[in-house]
């Protein structure tokens, strides 16, 4: 809903800085991210970011789309049917925005698999010690996010870990990965927004329903 880039051109970025594997996360769908992984020469992750009443969580490795509004139980009982891995991403969300105290309890945490530790969007360097901290007391896999959502942003944020095979794999080299990373300009979220009041221009300038017997066809953008 908040980003306009070309999947054609995220494969275009990746092999110019040398990505081999990028986790595709858009805001409640995987549609992007499947078309991603089949035009793409190197693997990709679907994931999802999964908005529940008290913040967001990342489901990886998915297979369909799950639904946003979902209490965080719910999301994290969808992500586990789908053989996925569940991660918070920003756990201590992006000014102006805080996610609720709720998505770090005990109780949500002890369901968690990884923590993002930096997030090149996310602008007061604190976030991240909190963050990291959090992933350490609790001896979760820490990960870093670009947050792309432009072509220019990809990149900024990841973890250099070893080759692995599946979910499972992925954990334990995450674990044993070195996260790398650096801060985005703030003036980046001007396009976001910018791509949000694009498409509910467009939305809001679109015809009245089809009649029945008739389908629209809805296309995916792709944020890393």
């Amino acid at each position: 809903m908040d980003c306009r880039t070309p999947l054609e051109q995220i494969v275009s970025r990746c092999n110019e800085i040398g990505i081999n594997c990028i986790a595709v996360a858009d805001h409640g769908t995987v549609v992007g991210a499947l078309k991603l992984r089949e035009l793409a020469p190197f693997r990709v992750i679907v994931a999802e970011e999964i908005l529940t009443p008290v913040g967001e969580l990342m489901g990886l490795f998915l297979s369909e789309t799950i639904p946003s509004g979902l209490s965080p139980q719910e999301t994290i009982a969808q992500i586990r049917g789908q053989g996925g891995l569940i991660g918070i991403p920003h756990p201590f969300g992006r000014w102006p925005l805080q996610n609720s105290n709720e998505l770090t309890s005990p109780g949500i945490l002890s369901q968690v698999d990884i923590i993002e530790v930096f997030n090149s969007r996310t602008i007061f360097p604190n976030s991240s010690t909190k963050a990291w901290k959090l992933a350490s007391e609790r001896g979760l896999a820490a990960s870093a996010g670009s947050d792309a959502h432009t072509i220019g942003e990809i990149g900024r944020a990841y973890v250099e870990m070893p080759e692995f095979n599946g979910p499972s794999e992925f954990l334990d080299c995450l674990s044993r990965g070195k996260v790398l990373g650096r801060r985005s300009s703030p003036f980046v979220h001007f396009s976001s927004m910018w791509a949000k009041a694009r498409r509910q221009s467009r939305f809001q300038s679109q015809p009245s329903p089809l009649p029945t017997g008739e389908r629209a066809h809805t296309e995916g953008n792709g944020s890393c």
